[in-house]
């Protein structure tokens, strides 16, 4: 099926965008920074920081680029482990079901895991995903989406990235390809709007009403 919108794939954030992590994020990172010797967060830190973009908070908290791979590798391990606590957004799943029924193709580009995405959306909502490109470096997205992009056979002028940070609106800058942020996740909507995205989205809901919008109807 073609969509009737413009946009023929969607590349999906995980973490923020599709899995509400947050929480857990927040509860596991001052064990993380005291493990790899970076500073610890308070609680008045995480509403300043969520307006930031993922280098100045690096930055803020004085992690050591070299240890970043390390300090990542642990997150995912942890994650693992604590995948009870995290689950898909409310209305993600009908907004999968919605995007793959209206003909967009689906793909998640992450730092996380495949095997966690996949255990984190369940069987049904999973299997909607065309490819999965898991495991990037923090900062390598880009590359991962003309990756993705290339083996879709899809053109970049008809591809949509949606994602919660600022490093993922970048990322689509420097491929040419449309960004859609959404507001439920790590950083602050405000943050996020001033990347200029050619969607800001609230919910869900507003996603699928916008990418695959309903037909109009003609009363009888």
């Amino acid at each position: 099926m073609n969509p009737a919108g413009p946009y023929g794939l969607a590349i999906l954030d995980f973490d923020g965008t599709l899995a509400d992590s947050f929480p857990w994020f927040c509860r596991v990172l001052n064990d993380v920074a005291d493990r790899y010797g970076f500073r610890r967060i308070a609680p008045e830190d995480v509403e300043p920081l969520r307006g930031l973009g993922a280098r100045e908070v690096l930055r803020r908290l004085e992690v050591p680029g070299w240890k970043l791979p390390f300090i990542a590798r642990h997150m995912r391990d942890l994650a693992a482990r604590d995948i009870a606590e995290i689950r898909p957004f409310a209305g993600i799943p009908a907004l999968l079901e919605r995007l793959d029924a209206g003909g967009i193709r689906l793909a998640v580009v992450t730092s996380n895991r495949e095997d966690i995405v996949r255990r984190v959306l369940g069987l049904e909502s999973a299997a909607r995903i065309a490819q999965f490109a898991c495991g990037s470096a923090l900062f390598g997205k880009a590359r991962r989406f003309r990756t993705v992009v290339r083996a879709s056979g899809i053109a970049p002028e008809r591809v949509v990235c949606l994602g919660d940070e600022i490093r993922d609106a970048q990322a689509a800058a420097a491929c040419g390809l449309a960004f859609g942020a959404v507001a439920w996740g790590y950083t602050r909507a405000e943050a996020l709007a001033a990347q200029q995205p050619a969607h800001l989205f609230a919910s869900p809901e507003a996603v699928a009403a916008a990418l695959v919008p309903e037909p109009c109807r003609v009363p009888a």
